[in-house]
C-alpha cells in the first residue's frame, strides 16, 4: 500500500507543478476578447488533416480524463486536487464547456486573478461583454 502512496503523491506534486507553470503560459495566449464571443470556434476547422485532428481530440481529451481522476483522487490526498479538477474539464470535450468557461471567468476573484497574471505578461486583461 505505501508504494502506491508514494505513487500517488508524486503524481500530486508533478501536476501542482505542471498547473502552476502551463497556467501563466496558457491565459497569455488567449485573445483578450476571447470570452466575449457567443460560441467558441471550433479548434477542428484549424487543421485540413482529418486523422491528425481525430488525433489530437484523442489526446486532449485522454489527458483531460486523466488529469479529472487525479484530480478527484487529489481530494483525499496531498495535492491540488479542485485545480486538477478544473484543468482536466477545461481540456476535454462537452456540451456547454463554453458556458461553464464563461461562468467561471465570470466570477470576481477568477477574472482578477486572470487579468494579474496577463498584467505580468504585459498583456491587456480580458474583457468580459
Amino acid at each position: 500500500m505505501e508504494p502506491y502512496l508514494w505513487w500517488i503523491t508524486g503524481a500530486s506534486l508533478l501536476s501542482a507543478i505542471a498547473t502552476l507553470l502551463a497556467m501563466p503560459w496558457v491565459v497569455t495566449r488567449l485573445p483578450e476578447d476571447y470570452f466575449n464571443h457567443p460560441e467558441r470556434e471550433r479548434w477542428q476547422r484549424s487543421n485540413s488533416e482529418p486523422l491528425v485532428t481525430l488525433l489530437l481530440g484523442l489526446l486532449k481529451n485522454t489527458l483531460g480524463a486523466l488529469l479529472l481522476t487525479l484530480g478527484v483522487v487529489m481530494l483525499f490526498t496531498p495535492g491540488q486536487g479542485v485545480l486538477t479538477i478544473l484543468a482536466g474539464l477545461l481540456l476535454m470535450n462537452f456540451p456547454r464547456k463554453y458556458r461553464l468557461e464563461r461562468w467561471l471567468v465570470q466570477r470576481p476573484g477568477v477574472l482578477r486573478s486572470l487579468n494579474w497574471l496577463r498584467a505580468r505578461r504585459g498583456k491587456t486583461p480580458f474583457r468580459l461583454s
